[in-house]
C-alpha cells in the first residue's frame, strides 16, 4: 500500500489555516473568542521558536523538545513595571497581552540547545508550560488528521512541565490584612487631578479615575471576576432585582451568570456611574479619562496605583488573578458554600477550585479551636473561655 500523501506546508503556513480553522469555531460558539486568541497566541510562540520557513512535516519528537524548552525558559513578559510602563487609564496601556514577546535573537532553529534560562525574570510557570503544550499538540493533531503530517511527533516527545504539588513559592492570594489595606487604600479619598496631565494635555473635570479605581479594586476583590470579563463589562450588564443589584457577568464558552454585589460594591458602583461620562454610543462600563473602555493593561496600572497607597506592612504585588485567588481562598475560608463560590467565579466544575485556592496562616489552628461540633450553644468552643484561654481545673 502507498504511503499516504503529505501536504508539505511550512510551520508558517500550517498554523495560518490552523488559526484560521480556531477562529471560526467562535463563530458556532464551539469556543469563546478569548480562548481562541490564547490558541493563536500559542501558536504564533510556536512559529517563532521552531522557525516559519521549515517545513512542518520534518519536525522531530527532539525538535518539539527544543520548542517546549525554549518556551519554558522564556520570560513572563505580560507584566510590565507599574513604575516604567504607560500611566494607567489612558486605554493603550496592554494592548499586546499575549505575553509572548520573543526574540529572535538566541531561538532555537530546530534542535537547538538547552542552556540556562535568559536574564530578565523566571521562566513560565507550570501551567502556562502545560497550557502551550496543549496548544501544540492541538496543531499536530488537526495537522495529521489534515494530512500535513505522516506522524504527531508530540508522541515522541519527552518535556512535561513541571508538576505542581506542595506550597506555591509565592502566594497568589492576599492575606485578609493585605486585602484589607488594599480595599481601604481604594476608598480613601486621593487629592484632585491636575488640571494638566503629564502629557500636557487638559483632563475633563468630570473624568474621576480615582472613583472608577475603588470600584475596579472592589469588583475584583469581592467577585473575582477574570480580567477580560472586567473589561468587556457595560453599563447594561448591572440591574437591581428586588432591591438587590448584581452584575451579568459574560465569561468563558458563552456562559453567563448573574452575581449579586454586595453592599459596599454597588455604593462604589452608583459613586463611579454618578461621574463617568462617555460618548454619545459609549457602553463600556470602565473608561479611560479619554472615554475609552479600559485595556486588560491598564487594569494591573490601576492596581499598582491604589497599592501605592497602601502601608508599607500591609502592601505586596498582586495581579488581577491574584485578586480571583484572594476572592476564592476567603470565601472558602469563610465557610461560603463551594457551590456557591464556584458559581462566583464562573467555574463549570467544583474541582478547579483547587487552583483557586491558597493557604491562610493559622486557618487550620482556627479551624480546630471552634470546631461545629464541639461547640457550646451558649457561647464559644468547648474547652475555652471567652478569651480564648484554657479552662479552670477539670477540664484537663
Amino acid at each position: 500500500m502507498l504511503p499516504p500523501q503529505v501536504n508539505r506546508l511550512t510551520v508558517q503556513e500550517a498554523a495560518d489555516r490552523y488559526v484560521e480553522l480556531v477562529r471560526a469555531k467562535t463563530v458556532t460558539g464551539a469556543l469563546s473568542p478569548a480562548t481562541a486568541e490564547v490558541y493563536a497566541r500559542d501558536v504564533a510562540t510556536f512559529v517563532r521558536l521552531a522557525g516559519d520557513d521549515r517545513v512542518l512535516d520534518d519536525l522531530t519528537g527532539e525538535d518539539v523538545d527544543a520548542v517546549l524548552l525554549a518556551f519554558a525558559r522564556k520570560p513572563d513578559e505580560r507584566r510590565r513595571s507599574g513604575e516604567n510602563g504607560a500611566a494607567a487609564g489612558d486605554g493603550t496601556a496592554g494592548r499586546s497581552v499575549a505575553g509572548d514577546g520573543v526574540a529572535r535573537d538566541g531561538l532555537p532553529r530546530g534542535g537547538g540547545t538547552r542552556g540556562p534560562a535568559p536574564r530578565g525574570g523566571p521562566g513560565q510557570s507550570a501551567a502556562s508550560q502545560a497550557r502551550f503544550r496543549r496548544s501544540v499538540s492541538a496543531l499536530f493533531r488537526h495537522a495529521a488528521s489534515a494530512g500535513w503530517v505522516h506522524l504527531d511527533p508530540m508522541a515522541a516527545s519527552s518535556v512535561r512541565a513541571r508538576e505542581r504539588g506542595g506550597l506555591r513559592p509565592e502566594r497568589r492570594a492576599l492575606t485578609r490584612e493585605q486585602a484589607e489595606g488594599l480595599i481601604e487604600a481604594a476608598r480613601s479619598p486621593t487629592p484632585p487631578p491636575e488640571p494638566g496631565g503629564s502629557d500636557g494635555r487638559r483632563r475633563r473635570a468630570d473624568q474621576r479615575t480615582e472613583v472608577r479605581d475603588a470600584l475596579v479594586v472592589l469588583l475584583l476583590a469581592a467577585l473575582g471576576p477574570r480580567v477580560s470579563e472586567l473589561v468587556r463589562a457595560n453599563v447594561e450588564d448591572f440591574y437591581t432585582n428586588d432591591g438587590m443589584r448584581y452584575w451579568r457577568i459574560f465569561g468563558k464558552g458563552g456562559r453567563t451568570r448573574d452575581v449579586p454585589l454586595p453592599r459596599d460594591v454597588a455604593a462604589a458602583l452608583d459613586a463611579y456611574l454618578a461621574v463617568r461620562a462617555a460618548g454619545a454610543g459609549e457602553k463600556a462600563l470602565l473608561l479611560s479619562w479619554r472615554g475609552r473602555r479600559l485595556a486588560r493593561g491598564d487594569v494591573q496600572a490601576v492596581i499598582d496605583r491604589v497599592r501605592r497607597r497602601v502601608e508599607p506592612g500591609r502592601s505586596r504585588e498582586v495581579t488581577p488573578h491574584g485578586l480571583r485567588h484572594t476572592t476564592a481562598t476567603h470565601l472558602l475560608a469563610d465557610g461560603t458554600d463551594m457551590d456557591a463560590v464556584r458559581r462566583v467565579l464562573g467555574h463549570s466544575d467544583l474541582s478547579t477550585l483547587g487552583r483557586y485556592r491558597d493557604d491562610l496562616p493559622g486557618e487550620l489552628e482556627v479551624a480546630m479551636g471552634s470546631h461545629p461540633l464541639l461547640r457550646r450553644r451558649g457561647g464559644g468552643p468547648a474547652g475555652q473561655t471567652a478569651h480564648g484561654g484554657e479552662s479552670g481545673p477539670g477540664e484537663g
